[in-house]
């Protein structure tokens, strides 16, 4: 490793923000510049320690505010270590065109494929239930929907899970009831029942995680969660599905193109 003092530097004993601040300031910016690279092992305690002439707690004060931020993550007797940015780029507008169905791929299996990782679908539960009011109303007014509910993980690491409803008068019966909906997914099956899609819309917020959604995608401290909710439609304008899926902030990156006029 390249020397400390050459990588960070010094502490200002004239400035009002306190020394564990202006430490996490210093090894802040040495990640964002790139001077530690994603999972390279920050300096140990001992050693920052020693460069800056502070206690062991002004050090781990300093590595908390990083982890808070999402930054860095420790790992017991190993040390702390800069967290990888987000493997995945959602294109919003290119994700659900209908060549991917006509290919036999879902949308995250383009989104896998072009990230280079290898994509997985667990804990998924398939069935009939009562719609709550807000799927409900973005469904038209339906009492019950088919509700399908998967978790995604990329390598082996949990990402994103997600929920489809599905209105019962489309869906029951028919493969998307089946835990394996076949090549191209749900959508590539609503498009044989003749229901093709026209649009889709999105809403979008970062908030967050509940403690059951840091267990289920395992999200180190103070990452923060993407909480989508879309709805697709055919070209009746009928709403055939509203997806609500949640998904680790940090193993994302949303991009999307905007007209002009």
């Amino acid at each position: 490793m390249t020397s400390l003092p050459s990588l960070l530097g010094d502490l200002d004993p004239t400035s009002d923000r306190a020394v564990f601040r202006q430490i996490a300031d210093q090894l802040r910016e040495a990640i964002d510049r790139g001077r530690f690279k994603e999972g390279e092992k920050l300096p140990s305690e001992a050693e920052l320690v020693e460069h800056y002439g502070v206690s062991r707690m002004t050090v781990r004060n300093s590595f908390s505010i990083l982890q808070g931020e999402g930054l860095v993550a420790a790992e017991h007797g190993k040390g702390v270590f800069v967290r990888p940015r987000p493997p995945v780029r959602r294109l919003a507008s290119d994700r659900f065109a209908r060549r991917h169905r006509e290919q036999g791929k879902s949308a995250f299996i383009v989104e896998a494929d072009a990230a280079g990782s290898h994509p997985q679908v667990d804990s998924l539960e398939v069935k009939e239930e009562k719609a709550t009011q807000d799927i409900s109303t973005r469904l038209g007014s339906v009492r019950r929907v088919l509700a399908r509910r998967r978790r995604y993980l990329l390598d082996g690491r949990p990402v994103e899970f997600a929920t489809s409803y599905l209105p019962l008068d489309i869906a029951r019966g028919t493969q998307i009831a089946e835990p394996n909906p076949g090549p191209g997914g749900i959508y590539a099956r609503l498009e044989e029942l003749g229901h093709h899609l026209d649009h889709f819309e999105e809403e979008i917020r970062a908030r967050m995680p509940s403690p059951s959604e840091v267990k289920t995608l395992r999200l180190a401290s103070g990452v923060p969660v993407i909480h989508l909710i879309r709805t697709a439609f055919d070209t009746e304008g009928r709403p055939v599905e509203v997806c609500d899926t949640v998904m680790a902030a940090d193993a994302y990156v949303l991009s999307y193109q905007l007209p002009a006029t």
